[in-house]
């Protein structure tokens, strides 16, 4: 019998360090989200975080509320050994936080109540809640249910003169130039404001006859040649006679 029941704690013991560990590691996630993309974080994603820390809350309270889970508060935790030396394995299972499980570690870690300072401050609170009658009670739910509608109302109304702008901003807003529009259908239409370009060709030889201009000027002069010729008056004889 008691070996079952040693074997059933450590099961559940099993488990609620798996919960725990899940829950660490989302509350971790979430603190580096705040601290390295609080200029990027949007709402959503802040009530995404917030979703998934509250399912692994109420699944480790399903874990310790369990029909299979022993009573914890039935369970007592003495310490066997204290040293002062440094732990390895104690710093290892901690992730740092505890190197050395000594006298001074030992009242804070396995404390089952309040520092007397914080107890006393609840007790204060416990009593000042118990001096407030039914009826003083009602009539404050009633009044911060009246502040909070108000301010539901104006807030709704914020919103729908916010949408409302919005949609006639975007219905007035002009998305298109009428000039421009028909300055492009006509340029597309009609080939308007396009210059036309010319291509040059190299005449053909034929054509650069024809180019020719058919009056010469009379004012241009041919200069003279500076060679003295001397023509020799030629025999009456062909050189080729017919026999």
């Amino acid at each position: 019998m008691q070996q079952n029941t040693v074997k059933a704690f450590e099961t559940s013991l099993d488990l609620i360090m798996s919960r725990v560990q899940d829950l660490k590691h989302s509350i971790g996630s979430f603190i580096l989200k705040l601290e390295h993309e609080h200029q990027m974080l949007n709402w959503p994603s802040v009530l995404d975080s917030f979703a998934l820390l509250s399912s692994q809350i109420n699944m480790l309270n399903k874990v310790l509320k369990g029909d299979k889970t022993p009573s914890l508060r039935n369970m007592v935790l003495l310490p066997l050994e204290l040293s002062l030396d440094r732990d390895e394995d104690l710093e290892k299972l901690t992730e740092g936080r505890v190197p050395v499980f000594n006298h001074d570690v030992v009242p804070n870690y396995l404390r089952t109540k309040p520092e007397p300072e914080i107890e006393s401050k609840n007790q204060q609170r416990k009593n000042i809640a118990a001096q407030i009658t039914p009826e003083l009670a009602q009539k404050q739910i009633n009044s911060l249910n009246k502040i909070t509608g108000r301010l539901l109302d104006h807030l709704n109304t914020a919103k729908e003169d916010w949408e409302t702008d919005s949609s006639s901003s975007r219905l007035n807003m002009t998305t298109d130039n009428r000039a421009d529009t028909q300055s492009l259908v006509g340029t597309i239409a009609l080939g308007k404001g396009i210059k036309q370009v010319r291509q040059q060709t190299q005449p053909t030889p034929s054509q650069a006859v024809m180019q020719q201009p058919r009056h010469v000027d009379q004012h241009i002069h041919k200069p003279q040649s500076t060679v003295r010729t001397h023509i020799r008056p030629g025999s009456s004889v062909h050189p080729y006679n017919r026999t």
